[in-house]
Parts: C-alpha cells; sequence; structure tokens
C-alpha cells in the first residue's frame, strides 16, 4: 500500500484525513497523492438570473480551494513525505475514481459539512463500487491514524474475504489483530479460516465468535471494539439494488455511528 489517495476539500473533515493520511504514508513508506476536488454547485432555478447564481457559487468554491490548496501545500512542503497533486472538477465520487486508477488506499471521512448532496455514505458507496480500492472512512474528530489494533468484522461471505486479503499489508503492520464474527443461527462461515489465512501472511489474529442478541450487529461489532480496545475495524462493504449504489444497513449505520476510523473494501 504505497500510494495513498486523499480527498483534499475545505470542509471540517479535512484535518483527520490528512492526518490519517500522512500517518498512512509514514508507515508504509509510500506517496501520498493529493485530490483536490471543486464541487459544482447543486443546480437550483437560475432563470430568471441567467445562470448568474450558479456562477457565483461556483467562483465561491474554486476562491475557497484556491486557499486551501495553497495552506495545505505550505504545509506539506515541512512534511516528511512526498506527495503531488491532482485537481478534479464535478462530483465528488466522480473525481475520486478517476483519480484512484493507481491508488492502493483512498482516505476520506463520514460527513462532508458543505456538501447539500450526495452524502458521504453515497460518495464512498460509489467510490467502493466503480473504484475497487479500499476505503479508510475516518470520524471528523481523529487525531491519529494508530495501525496497533485491528479488528476484522468477518461473516464469510466475498466482501469480507475480499477487504481482508486487500488489507494484508495494513494488517501486517499491527500489533494485534482480532477476528470477529456476530453468529447467528444457521451460519456455517468459519472464522478460523481467515485466521488460517492471515498466518500465512504472517499476521497472526486471534477469533472471536459472539452468538447474535437480537440487536443490530453493529452495536455487537462496536461493543467488542471498545472491550477490545481497538484501533480501527475492517469490513466488507455490501451494494445492493440494480445500481448498487447505497450500502446495506450495518455499513450505513457503521458510517453514521461509530467512533472508530473503518477500513472498507468491496
Amino acid at each position: 500500500m504505497k500510494n495513498i489517495l486523499l480527498l483534499v476539500h475545505d470542509d471540517a473533515g479535512q484535518e483527520a484525513r490528512l492526518q490519517t493520511a500522512l500517518d498512512l504514508v509514514r508507515a508504509f513508506g509510500g506517496h501520498l497523492r493529493c485530490a483536490g476536488v471543486l464541487v459544482v454547485p447543486p443546480l437550483i432555478d437560475d432563470s430568471y438570473s441567467g445562470g448568474i447564481g450558479a456562477a457565483m457559487l461556483f467562483a465561491d468554491e474554486r476562491e475557497r480551494e484556491t486557499r486551501n490548496r495553497a495552506k495545505l501545500e505550505e504545509r506539506l512542503a515541512r512534511e516528511d513525505v512526498p506527495w503531488d497533486w491532482v485537481e478534479g472538477i464535478g462530483p465528488v465520487a466522480e473525481c475520486i475514481v478517476e483519480a484512484a486508477i493507481l491508488a492502493d488506499l483512498v482516505v476520506l471521512n463520514r460527513q462532508l459539512d458543505h456538501f447539500p448532496a450526495p452524502d458521504m455514505a453515497n460518495i464512498a458507496s460509489r467510490i467502493l463500487m466503480q473504484a475497487r480500492k479500499p476505503v479508510v472512512a475516518v470520524p471528523d474528530t481523529l487525531e491519529r491514524f494508530e495501525p496497533g489494533r485491528a479488528l476484522i468484522a468477518w461473516d464469510g461471505e466475498g466482501s469480507a474475504a475480499e477487504t481482508m486479503r486487500a488489507c494484508v499489508p495494513l494488517l501486517a503492520l499491527a500489533d494485534a489483530v482480532r477476528i470477529v464474527m456476530i453468529s447467528e443461527k444457521g451460519d456455517i462461515a468459519d472464522p478460523a479460516e481467515a485466521a488460517t489465512y492471515l498466518a500465512r501472511h504472517g499476521v497472526e489474529a486471534s477469533v472471536a465468535v459472539i452468538a447474535g442478541d437480537g440487536r443490530k450487529a453493529d452495536a455487537q461489532i462496536c461493543e467488542e471494539a471498545a472491550a477490545w480496545d481497538a484501533d480501527y475495524i475492517v469490513m466488507g462493504a455490501y451494494g445492493h439494488g440494480r445500481l448498487a449504489e447505497a450500502f446495506g444497513g450495518v455499513t450505513r449505520r457503521m458510517l453514521a455511528s461509530c467512533q472508530w476510523p473503518l477500513v472498507l473494501g468491496h
């Protein structure tokens, strides 16, 4: 995971994204690519003003992001990481997917407070479906990304397995790895096989199978993460519907309320 792609936009989550990306680049001895995005304003009824309203909104966005780039470039010049910069204009997801062609990991956050639409769950979903790269989605308040204790939410499905495989380099940095399965009646998935797979890559992992208690699976996953003192959670993300653009309930709720960084894959 040498190529880390960072979404750059002047919003409340930028500092958390930036610090996470810097931590990951340093951990891997990698390269940071900053993807600056100029967001096209949402459609408004501009028929009486000849488009002046939309033009003014976009001019404000361009001015704000120009200042933001200058500020970040000054900061990055003082950081001990190699970096470069690309820019895109348009919807966030489309710009990031285009920039992610040669990325190994994409760093996002949970909320983008300046975006009336679409929401971050939709943005992350589109990036996962189209770019097929793991996404690190961090809380806006995160100060550092610690790779020390990794919890893997396991259900034996292809999405969880593919995410775990893609994240082996990240898991190899961990001091401890724990595979957690919320077991429901009729489950046939065996998390021990996942532990065996990781062991063949030099990653030792403990296994915990927890009986479902009627609550949502995400509540039990977060409870286990708190009890085990996890630093981040690795999990598969699920798309459904004809266009596969919306997350399943567990992933969406985790994005909305989980206090830990999420490493998502599909």
